[in-house]
């Protein structure tokens, strides 16, 4: 089940979207063309190609993934990040490096650059033991959280209120933390998320930076956020390392 819009949040630290669910990677035993939450591989677009390019270098993206948008006419997200270095873009949500795009009928943002027509990038990839980058593609499979981590994904949160003098004091959290899902009350690495209200919270993404992870992204060993405007048309997306 897709987590469905609560109605109530005003910004990026409320839950836009419950109930929060997992996002469970399971690797593609065939190309992946359904507009289905997953990561590498082609965009499965509902609408044109809208693939974005670097605003300093002008090469295409790497394309990560697409993500469910919650709520009727279904939409996918689609998280775009340059890569140089082995290090993602994404630091800044409005430098253009790190682009979450909405179909069908999203607005692009005003700071990114589209490609002209048939601009084809890289996809996620795997970094083999003799340097290779061996592309990839999983399923991410929408599953429910066990109650512990769920709730104490919860505390967390409520802490990280508490902190920005916006909750009452509450005791240090403790337990186990999906990193990989969707909807919910977010919880940052540095306690504030680097959009502004009204962006609403949508997911959250681990890095895989290490040889033998099952794909490569390259966090800083931290997370990466996407958000949605309030009427799920236009995407921002940060990553921060504690």
């Amino acid at each position: 089940m897709i987590p469905l819009p609560t109605g109530t949040a005003t910004g990026p630290h409320d839950a836009a979207f419950l109930p929060r669910r997992e996002l469970s990677p399971r690797p593609a035993e065939q190309p992946i063309t359904a507009p289905v939450p997953k990561l590498g591989g082609e965009p499965c677009w509902l609408a044109e190609p809208t693939w974005p390019l670097d605003p300093s270098t002008g090469e295409p993206l790497v394309f990560i993934g697409q993500f469910p948008v919650p709520g009727e006419p279904g939409r996918l997200a689609y998280l775009f990040l340059d890569e140089e270095d082995e290090i993602m873009g994404g630091l800044d949500p409005e430098r253009g490096d790190g682009l979450l795009l909405v179909q069908p009928g999203g607005r692009i943002p005003p700071f990114a650059v589209i490609g002209p027509p048939g601009t084809r990038g890289r996809t996620l990839w795997r970094c083999e033991p003799d340097g290779e980058r061996t592309p990839v593609e999983y399923h991410l499979d929408v599953v429910p959280l066990s109650d512990g981590v769920d709730r104490a994904m919860d505390q967390r949160a409520a802490f990280q209120r508490y902190l920005r003098d916006e909750g009452p004091e509450v005791p240090f959290p403790d337990g186990d933390h999906a990193h990989d899902h969707l909807g919910g009350d977010p919880s940052y690495p540095n306690g504030r998320a680097r959009v502004p209200a009204p962006w609403q919270y949508l997911f959250g993404l681990s890095d895989a930076p290490d040889d033998g992870d099952p794909y490569f992204l390259n966090f800083g060993y931290g997370n990466g956020f996407g958000f949605l405007s309030p009427d799920g048309l236009e995407g921002r997306f940060f990553w921060e390392a504690p």
